[in-house]
């Protein structure tokens, strides 16, 4: 908690963040509610997730080593594969899209996203010639 200095008493005064739980209005009210019927605090929750966050993103990883071109192959063929799997999951979007949306925003984003994905794989297979 971060503390301000009041000139008057000389006391510190807590000064509190406000921390927005969602931009979606639904989701925060969700959570409000949830916290609320389980009759636990808001802060204590939102506090709770931090501190798990913070201890999972501060585990000591080691550097991927790239030292060698197969080892850098192997991490692009990995990145091309997680490409291919999200080109497909959007292909699987795109294809059972219904037939009133073919032609509307929602379809053609989709499109967009597989020739996207496409072009990066392409670039990525080519550019480190991989079979």
């Amino acid at each position: 908690m971060n503390t301000v200095t009041n000139p008057a008493n000389s006391r510190p005064k807590p000064s509190y963040t406000q921390i927005k739980v969602s931009v979606d209005p639904k989701i925060a009210s969700t959570f409000k509610e949830m916290c609320a019927a389980s009759n636990v605090s808001m802060a204590s929750e939102l506090s709770r997730f931090m501190a798990d966050y913070t201890s999972c993103a501060s585990k000591c990883r080691t550097a991927p080593d790239y030292s060698t071109r197969r080892r850098r192959r192997t991490a692009i063929r990995a990145i091309i594969k997680g490409l291919e799997l999200m080109k497909a999951c959007e292909d699987c979007v795109r294809d059972n899209m219904p037939d009133n949306l073919q032609g509307s925003t929602a379809f053609e984003t989709a499109e967009e996203a597989v020739s996207l994905l496409d072009e990066a794989i392409e670039v990525l297979s080519t550019f480190w010639m991989l079979p």
